[in-house]
């Protein structure tokens, strides 16, 4: 006697709930993920088109103009600048809440620098 073989219909629904969970989750934290990515890329190209006598907001109107053309809703306000040896650094530092369902929420910290 030949024994049977592939899924029960429970397995199927109990992996077909986990892989839906994991997209859904996927599909809404890849989107701040981007956005950490431009705003980082934003960073390193505002550091690296002003100069080292460069003021505080220059550096942030720089940085705007950047994260107008990426269309990034991240205010220049919230950038760190200062100067070690010489040089402009750049750093920023902020928390990105996802909404999951009802109350629960996945709470993400971002920080990034143009020194890294």
């Amino acid at each position: 006697m030949k024994h049977q073989r592939g899924v029960a219909l429970s397995g199927l629904i109990f992996w077909g709930i986990v892989i839906t969970l994991v997209a859904v989750l996927g599909m809404k934290v890849v989107p701040t993920t981007i956005e950490y990515y431009k705003i980082l890329k934003g960073v390193k190209a505002t550091v690296a088109k002003v100069g080292p006598d460069a003021t505080v907001a220059d550096v942030r109107k720089t940085f705007d103009n950047f994260a107008t053309v990426d269309q990034l809703d991240f205010p220049p306000e919230q950038l760190d600048v200062s100067k070690e040896k010489g040089k402009i650094v750049v750093s920023f530092d902020y928390e990105k809440r996802i909404p999951l369902f009802g109350n629960v929420s996945l709470v993400i910290n971002y920080k990034g620098s143009s020194a890294e």
